[in-house]
């Protein structure tokens, strides 16, 4: 435009506080993501054990319906409608899958798309920082994680504590805080993960494929050390493992023994402690913060 025209005009309209200046990117990477009607069907069948659980609470918790379903006492016995720490872990561990799943989906085209199309300077030339850039692309995942996670587990948790009341509640509320917590650590792991990922491999498939590999690779040097060491610490590389390992603790729950343990009949192999568990899990999300803070750099191209 020509400066004699004097038609410029400065912005003169409401400011984004700085604090909530990161909650900009989410709001229109959400509206990209939704546009895909594969991933939209994908999220409505994550909500399907969310219903199948409710189901389960309700016919447990009522006697008209397990009359009207033909369910006899035996089965009450069974704990086939036990409501409490196991039902909720097992809920917990099918949303989680599905919570990877979904990560391995959207995080690749997070943050690698700026970096090829040069993208990363016109962010930070404005008034933005690379950590407000971070919390921004991780909102998106921690905003579709958390709805399929810990969101729907309370709903179900507080279904189930409506219909049983208060003296239910008062025995099994740590179920409650294991839901939020171990759900706050899953999508903190997959979250950094998928982002340092979508930051130093530019082709999706590449990268989902390398967050499947993490896993997988760490699964099986874990138990090969643990096989042929006979040491249990090689098993902080089995990121799935340590997860578990966090999960059961929360919920107070034993840890089963292996197939490979049936197998070889070896009790002598313990798990890890569990503070062992806690920083592996923080020693990734640390590693996964400095990749970033590596490869998030303003660069000047010159042509």
């Amino acid at each position: 435009m020509a400066v004699y025209k004097r038609a410029y005009r400065p912005y003169e309209g409401a400011l984004t506080r700085e604090r909530t200046r990161f909650l900009v990117m989410p709001r229109y990477a959400l509206r990209e993501v939704f546009e895909s009607r594969l991933l939209v069907g994908f999220l409505a069948l994550c909500f399907a054990p969310v219903l199948v659980q409710a189901a389960i609470v309700y016919v447990g918790n009522s006697p008209a319906a397990k009359a009207l379903l033909g369910i006899t006492p035996d089965a009450d016995r069974q704990g086939l409608f036990v409501i409490g720490a196991e039902f909720f872990h097992a809920f917990f561990v099918a949303q989680g899958v599905l919570a990877f799943f979904l990560t391995a989906w959207v995080a690749p085209v997070l943050v690698a798309p700026d970096l090829v199309n040069g993208a990363l300077p016109l962010y930070l030339s404005r008034p933005f920082s690379r950590a407000d850039y971070v919390l921004g692309k991780a909102a998106v995942l921690f905003i579709l994680l958390s709805g399929i996670t810990w969101v729907p587990g309370l709903a179900v948790f507080g279904l189930q504590a409506g219909l049983a009341g208060p003296g239910w509640v008062a025995t099994n509320y740590r179920s409650a805080v294991a839901i939020l917590a171990g759900a706050l650590v899953w999508i903190a792991v997959l979250t950094l993960l998928g982002l340092a990922i979508s930051a130093w491999v530019r082709w999706r498939l590449v990268a989902s494929g390398a967050l499947f590999a993490i896993f997988f690779a760490g699964t099986a040097f874990g138990e090969i050390w643990r096989a042929a060491v006979r040491d249990s610490w090689g098993r902080l590389a089995n990121l799935s493992y340590m997860v578990e390992l966090v999960w059961r603790n929360l919920f107070a729950l034993d840890l089963p023994r292996t197939l490979a343990q049936e197998m070889l009949d070896d009790r002598r192999v313990a798990d890890p402690p569990v503070w062992a568990a806690w920083l592996a899990l923080s020693s990734v999300c640390a590693a996964c913060l400095w990749l970033l803070s590596r490869r998030l750099k303003a660069r000047e191209v010159v042509r």
